[in-house]
């Protein structure tokens, strides 16, 4: 059995990020699409950004500063998710 990589891998992670942006944006299905994107940015952190596993030092310091800032971007997509479907049924009913 042969460890290949799928080489359209990349290509569906970049799609998925400009789709998801595409649909914050313009306001089509933002809470989806803000899900995805925290969903996607806690996956990819949790993976690259390990930083309880390096030795103590200057490039622990990196990482770890990296996580929590990625860890903040995904609570904001997350605030994002939670306060459109919020505000759209404030508006129906004023």
């Amino acid at each position: 059995m042969s460890s290949r990589t799928d080489p359209a891998g990349p290509v569906k992670f970049i799609a998925l990020e400009l789709i998801a942006s595409a649909m914050i944006l313009t306001g089509f299905r933002r809470w989806l699409g803000a899900l995805a994107l925290a969903g996607f940015t806690l996956a990819a952190t949790m993976i690259a950004l390990r930083y309880w596993q390096l030795p103590a030092g200057q490039e622990r310091f990196m990482a770890a500063n990296s996580f929590y800032e990625h860890l903040g971007l995904a609570g904001g997509f997350l605030l994002v998710a939670w306060l459109d479907p919020t505000e759209r049924a404030q508006g129906a009913r004023a």
